[in-house]
């Protein structure tokens, strides 16, 4: 089955595929203009996967366009002209697509009291979207207020991408691993924003999910 087929039928379980990976390539491409490339090329990858879930889901896709093309277009922009205005406006745009996905997915999810298959990787696909777009608000804060965030090695460089998506996911998951922390007001304010929200996800999504699956079973 090719990876078109695979949207097609699942696009929730291919993009939450792609994000994992991600995870995994994303250190590899660091410290090299090919690897940001890479890093870059990847990241069109999974907005056009995002954008097919939209396309799924009650979501408009005119919207997910719209909001990446110029997120990829400034990604590319920031490899070979970088400057503090690129990137926060990249980051912008990135932060706003993926919650916009974030969003229909969940539209998706709620729609109805069916589960299916792929509504099960939408859960997981979720949360991933909007641990990236946190990442971005980390990253666009860091321009905003430098020194933002500190960690354990070299607490007085900025943070890299790996740095502030690790930070995401661990505050996002309520795990409290990271070994980054936030110390100016603007980083404390998103962390508190996006702990709750993790809170919220797992409390209201989460939860309703697996009841409705068990309700499914016993009837």
């Amino acid at each position: 089955m090719s990876l078109y087929s695979a949207a097609r039928r699942q696009p929730s379980a291919v993009l939450l595929v792609v994000q994992l990976l991600g995870v995994l390539i994303y250190p590899l491409t660091e410290g090299s203009r090919g690897g940001r490339l890479a890093f870059e090329t990847f990241g069109i990858v999974v907005l056009v996967l995002a954008v097919f879930s939209v396309r799924s889901t009650p979501g408009l896709t005119w919207v997910s366009i719209g909001l990446g093309i110029p997120a990829v277009a400034l990604s590319f922009i920031d490899v070979y002209n970088s400057s503090d205005v690129v990137v926060a406006v990249s980051s912008v745009f990135h932060a706003a697509f993926y919650f916009y996905a974030a969003y229909s997915l969940l539209r998706y999810m709620l729609s109805d009291h069916d589960v299916s298959t792929d509504e099960l990787y939408a859960t997981g696909a979720t949360f991933t979207l909007v641990a990236w777009g946190f990442a971005y608000l980390y990253v666009f804060v860091q321009v905003l207020v430098p020194g933002s965030f500190i960690a354990a090695v070299a607490p007085s460089n900025d943070r890299t991408w790996m740095e502030l998506l690790f930070l995401s996911f661990t505050t996002l998951s309520s795990t409290g691993l990271s070994d980054v922390v936030p110390i100016s007001s603007w980083g404390r304010s998103v962390v508190m924003i996006e702990q709750l929200a993790g809170l919220g996800y797992v409390a209201m999504v989460v939860s309703r999910l697996v009841g409705l699956t068990i309700s499914r079973r016993t009837t």
